[in-house]
């Protein structure tokens, strides 16, 4: 029977999916598959069903891996470096799609708070420090009046554009290494980012983590950003660097900024933790049972067509 790793536990379904196909394994520490055991499971187990910070670098790769498949559960593979998994015989997958929706909903939630000053009101009111309604208490930003600039115009992209305009009547902008002739709403494509940082109040990041987007947010481009405009990062962390948004809200370069990914997670700054002018999340982008379930299907599905000798579904 074919032995399957899976690095962390999943959504019951599929749990209960993968061990009717498969001989499971399921790693029970907590935390990320580190680089010592991704080299054992390599060796070990003809599949992996991996996900996001399993260090699957490409020291785990050498010499001649069991492992023929790696299902990855999420559509980032940054964690994986792929050439490696190539040159060593594995097919990899992802699972896009099925976390287009969620994805753009915690966009719209972050953009919400923040601009709305939401987690500062709640902060103020846990604490017992609400002392009733008051015409000019926590102000915040009326979203139908605002630009929203989104870098990176794929199916998330898209998504968070179509919540944008149709559901709060905000003009879009975005950037997009390519043309894209039909963003799906009315919108302008502009030619650089450094152009559309300047014209957008709220800039949302929906990028994918490679080494051409690592700190593609960096000091030069919040510096062009409008000194009241929102950062929203639900991309990966490292598109950001992290120490330059720190400087840019600590000398009011920017407005705030609402960040689900980090650079180091489960890392936060504490600079970040301590600014009331920043929404932060722990990564809740997928973070909805339906759509872990179908990430989940989608990833054994990728298994099933390769074990199966078909062609993989979502290859990378």
């Amino acid at each position: 029977m074919t032995r399957l790793l899976i690095t962390r536990r999943l959504p019951d379904s599929v749990m209960a999916a993968a061990r009717d196909r498969y001989d499971v394994t399921l790693r029970e520490a907590p935390g990320p598959l580190t680089a010592e055991e991704a080299r054992a499971a390599l060796a070990d187990y003809d599949a992996l069903l991996p996900t996001i910070g399993d260090a699957l670098g490409a020291d785990a790769f050498g010499g001649s891996p069991r492992a023929r498949i790696m299902a990855n559960f999420g559509v980032g593979v940054n964690h994986i470096d792929v050439a490696a998994a190539r040159a060593a015989g594995l097919t990899v997958t992802n699972t896009p799609g099925a976390v287009t929706d969620a994805t753009a909903d915690i966009a719209m939630t972050l953009i919400l708070m923040t601009c709305r000053r939401a987690g500062e009101g709640e902060r103020m009111l846990r604490a017992g420090r609400w002392e009733g309604w008051h015409p000019v208490q926590l102000l915040g930003r009326d979203l139908g009046r605002l630009t929203v600039g989104i870098v990176g115009m794929g199916r998330i992209g898209k998504a968070v554009a179509r919540r944008c305009h149709y559901g709060f009547g905000m003009e879009v902008r975005f950037y997009n290494r390519s043309r894209v002739p039909h963003p799906g709403v009315p919108a302008h494509q502009i030619d650089t980012l450094e152009v559309m940082v300047r014209e957008a109040d709220i800039v949302v990041l929906a990028v994918p983590a490679t080494p051409e987007t690592r700190h593609m947010i960096d000091a030069r481009v919040l510096a062009g950003m409008k000194d009241d405009a929102i950062l929203i990062n639900i991309a990966r962390g490292d598109v950001v660097d992290e120490a330059a948004l720190v400087a840019a809200l600590q000398e009011g370069t920017i407005g705030g900024a609402g960040l689900d990914v980090y650079e180091r997670e489960p890392e936060v700054p504490q600079a970040l933790i301590g600014m009331e002018n920043v929404t932060l999340l722990p990564h809740l982008g997928t973070a909805a049972l339906s759509v872990r379930e179908a990430m989940g299907r989608m990833a054994l599905d990728n298994l099933a067509a390769f074990f199966d000798g078909r062609e993989v579904l979502n290859p990378v």
